[in-house]
């Protein structure tokens, strides 16, 4: 007859087959699964706009932004990672990004955001390349799932211009 030394390796097998099906399944309900994200955001204000010693430009913002991501939770998802970052181009680079303000999703509840904010991180460029520049605000977020691979995405909002002259 079987040991029981067979039947646990039996049962341990079994089970971690299943598990792996299981979290193939997950990986590819995620896979066609598309969120339908809302969001905007606008500068209401630009409260500093300096030279700092070292010669970089550097912004203050004051903005108002509003979001549902409530449609990026699956039973597969863990959390989101939000941010705000702001995307110009200068004569050295041509693309320049800098986030702005982000923000961890724990659950579907919290997803819906509508605040004014202040620039969390500073909105320094390396230089002074940030007069008259027209800069986009994007969203990003990173669907973090409980098991498979990251999901990443994000969308345009608006874009403003700053100022020729320092305030």
């Amino acid at each position: 007859m079987h040991s029981a030394g067979l039947r646990f390796n039996t049962l341990i097998t079994l089970a971690i087959i299943l598990l792996g099906a299981l979290c193939a399944f997950a990986s590819v309900c995620d896979h066609f699964h598309r969120p339908n994200v809302q969001a905007h955001a606008q500068v209401l204000q630009i409260n500093r706009f300096r030279k700092q010693l070292n010669r970089d430009d550097e912004v203050t913002l004051t903005m108002n932004i509003s979001m549902d991501l409530q449609s990026t939770f699956t039973w597969n998802t863990k959390q989101v990672f939000v941010f705000l970052a702001a995307e110009y181009e200068t004569p050295k680079n041509s693309f320049n990004q800098i986030s702005l303000w982000d923000h961890i999703i724990l659950s579907k509840e919290q997803a819906k955001i509508e605040m004014q904010i202040v620039n969390k991180y500073p909105f320094v460029d390396q230089g002074s390349n940030l007069r008259g520049k027209k800069v986009k605000l994007v969203l990003h977020w990173h669907v973090m799932p409980k098991t498979c691979g990251m999901i990443q995405d994000s969308l345009f909002l608006s874009d403003f211009d700053l100022p020729q002259a320092y305030i």
